[in-house]
């Protein structure tokens, strides 16, 4: 039987301790890259970006990044930029984080607000403050 198994990691947000430590460092170039305008692109140099979160695969070989620009506009125009400067973002990141490769990336649109925003409207809906109003103890005893 083979020692190297592969365990289901039981870390949160998925991943290893030390793919969330290494996503993290990742996370923190790829910010400052962004906060200092190393990136050189006409497309980028309006918007502030944010980095929520960087996923990295279990072999360290993949980063995924999820950006959002403020206010959630041109999301689209971001991604494209930082597309056609991943060469340079991906030299960037090798210098600034210790690594035996320097990850290959990828650049997604964290959609996290939006999906709390439209929690935040269902709650807000009528049928659902009905339901919040109701007494639970009332609720019991016509369970009953």
């Amino acid at each position: 039987m083979p020692r190297h198994h592969q365990k289901k990691s039981s870390a949160p947000g998925g991943g290893s301790q030390r793919q969330l430590r290494v996503g993290e460092q990742v996370r923190h170039a790829m910010a400052e890259i962004l906060a200092q305008g190393n990136v050189h692109d006409a497309d980028l140099e309006g918007h502030i970006i944010t980095v929520p979160e960087v996923r990295m695969s279990p072999d360290l070989k993949l980063a995924t990044v999820y950006v959002m620009p403020l206010g959630g506009r041109d999301t689209e125009v971001v991604i494209a930029a930082l597309e056609r400067n991943k060469k340079f973002v991906r030299g960037e990141i090798a210098r600034r984080v210790n690594l035996k490769f320097a990850p290959d990336l990828r650049f997604r649109v964290d959609e996290r607000f939006d999906e709390a925003e439209r929690i935040e409207k269902l709650l807000r809906t009528p049928a659902v403050q009905k339901d919040l109003e109701q007494d639970p103890d009332t609720d019991r005893e016509e369970e009953r």
